[in-house]
């Protein structure tokens, strides 16, 4: 079974900065780390290595710091890793973002499941996932808190809805995104950490994955922050003193004025 992972490097929450000229995050220089979701699904995708047999891929795009976190995934149980790494992938949205995940795994072909984490903390958008199946016009299925069985094709996995679970059968190959509920992902073992060190790492730019500069990073996003602000928080505040009684009376006049 081949396996796919899609791991993103983001920022600590509490280093977040933005380029006040493109309007994106600034990624350079500050200090990241695994995209907690993501870990999850990294950890899924062990799992069903080490159940059925095969290897695990992980792939993430940004600039040549991601080796940081690829090579933790490698600590974590990940067979091989690929960056994706090209200033021409620098300021993309989650449509550029997905096409070009999507290419990378089309290069490397012959996959059986694509696992994501249910969304990134720097854009809880949830959208790449989708995104990256859309483009491989293969199925997917969201927010995954279980998978029951998998083989000969196919999968039966658990989807988290508010009020319990859908049972969902679906077609492989095919992606899912993953939920917190999964399981509990492992910490590095000592194994893991030396593998880390000495694995190879794959790195592909735009022409590696042929796809055209128009399609990727800012100029293939069809989305763009024209303007981030931070939000005021104005309150009118209107203090009611005296009789107990009159008190009351002001106030439900004051509400019924709201009211009208």
């Amino acid at each position: 079974m081949k396996l796919i992972v899609c791991i993103k490097q983001v920022p600590n929450t509490t280093e977040i900065k933005i380029d006040p000229v493109t309007n994106t995050l600034v990624r350079e220089g500050v200090e990241s780390i695994l995209n907690p979701f993501d870990a999850y699904a990294v950890e899924e995708a062990v799992r069903l290595k080490e159940a059925h047999g095969g290897k695990v891929i992980a792939i993430s795009m940004g600039p040549p710091q991601v080796e940081e976190t690829l090579r933790e995934a490698v600590s974590l149980g990940v067979d091989e890793i690929i960056l994706l790494s090209d200033r021409r992938f620098a300021g993309a949205d989650t449509w550029a973002t997905s096409l070009t995940l999507a290419a990378a795994i089309r290069k490397i072909g012959d996959y059986d499941l694509i696992l994501t984490g249910q969304q990134a903390i720097d854009g809880d958008t949830a959208q790449v996932g989708p995104g990256i199946a859309t483009h491989l016009k293969i199925p997917q299925t969201c927010f995954v808190r279980k998978i029951e069985e998998i083989g000969d094709g196919q999968a039966i996995v658990q989807r988290l809805m508010e009020d319990g679970y859908d049972r969902v059968q679906m077609k492989l190959p095919g992606l899912i995104s993953v939920v917190k509920e999964i399981n509990n992902p492992r910490l590095p073992s000592l194994r893991g950490k030396r593998n880390a060190r000495s694995a190879e790492l794959i790195v592909w730019n735009a022409d590696d994955l042929e796809v055209d500069e128009k399609d990727v990073g800012l100029n293939g996003s069809p989305t763009q922050v024209l303007r981030i602000f931070t939000p005021t928080h104005d309150k009118l505040t209107e203090k009611f003193e005296g009789d107990l009684d009159e008190a009351v009376e002001k106030i439900v006049s004051q509400l019924h004025q709201l009211t009208k």
